[in-house]
């Protein structure tokens, strides 16, 4: 997969994250879920924007670092809110935490690349 493709599944999960937030009930835990989903789950996107345009290469693992601890984010409170069934589909809901498993599949394997990279440049 390449960076576009990667770009788009992120951007893709965003989108998904978003429509998923406008239907939790407005509870107070469904207000509050669903505005910190909607900040991890965004997250991912614009901070892999930031890592294409990365300074150097610890600022590419850095920022690559950053968008796997929202994606991680980003799955516990899915989570969450399948256990405390605040969701309409289930269906939907599993399909987009079966995404955030293969997104940080993807990206716990490029950080380690590119750290094993790194280390070949160093030493």
């Amino acid at each position: 997969m390449n960076s576009k493709e990667l770009e788009d599944r992120l951007i893709n999960f965003a989108v998904s994250i978003i429509d998923l937030s406008n239907e939790i009930p407005m509870t107070k835990a469904g207000n509050h879920l669903s505005g910190q989903l909607i900040r991890s789950g965004t997250s991912p996107a614009l901070n892999y924007g930031e890592a294409q345009s990365a300074e150097s290469r610890k600022d590419f693992i850095h920022k690559m670092k950053i968008v796997l601890k929202e994606l991680r984010e980003s799955l516990v409170c899915l989570k969450i809110l399948h256990r405390s069934n605040l969701y309409i589909s289930e269906d939907k809901l599993n399909r987009i935490i079966n995404e955030c498993d293969e997104l940080i599949s993807i990206f716990v394997k490029s950080i380690e690349t590119a750290e094993k990279n790194a280390n070949r440049i160093i030493k």
